[in-house]
């Protein structure tokens, strides 16, 4: 089923605002097997100039998914996650983040592009992300939806 564009432009997202925990800092640090301890070690992050262990680059993406149901967008849009790939994924950075920060992420669908006669379908959604009302970080994720039944 095709995917109405001004629907999901239309979507609200609620804010979401996250307290970021230094223990969960350090196990992300080591499940994605980052090495340098700053990440991980308290002691090694105070020691190269950071008040707390900082905020590994891709670790803003986990935060997304503190959502109560993460794919309830999905749902309303009328997307059936059976269908859906992962296409792509960008940050762009501003200023870093720290554990014991309470960042605020904004989320809105910002494309919706119809491919192959409307058998594949884009979808692109931006996230802001910010501490205190400053910019800390931009997330930008495109979602391939597949329509089998579409024959392009």
């Amino acid at each position: 089923m095709p995917i109405d564009p001004a629907l999901a432009a239309a979507y609200h997202f609620e804010p979401l605002e996250v307290t970021v925990e230094r223990g969960r800092l350090a196990f992300f640090a080591k499940a994605i097997g980052q090495t340098d301890p700053v990440y991980f070690d308290l002691a090694a992050a105070e020691a190269a100039g950071h008040p707390d262990l900082p905020v590994p680059p891709t670790f803003y993406f986990s935060l997304e998914l503190e959502r109560p149901n993460g794919v309830a967008w999905l749902d309303a849009l009328g997307i059936d996650l059976r269908r859906v790939l992962h296409g792509e994924q960008s940050f762009t950075y501003y200023a870093p983040a720290y554990a014991g920060d309470t960042l605020r992420l904004t989320t809105k669908v910002t494309d919706v592009a119809s491919k192959k006669g409307g058998a594949m379908e884009l979808v692109t959604k931006k996230t802001e992300v910010t501490h205190d009302g400053e910019p800390i970080a931009d997330l930008s994720t495109l979602l391939v939806v597949r329509n089998p039944e579409v024959t392009a």
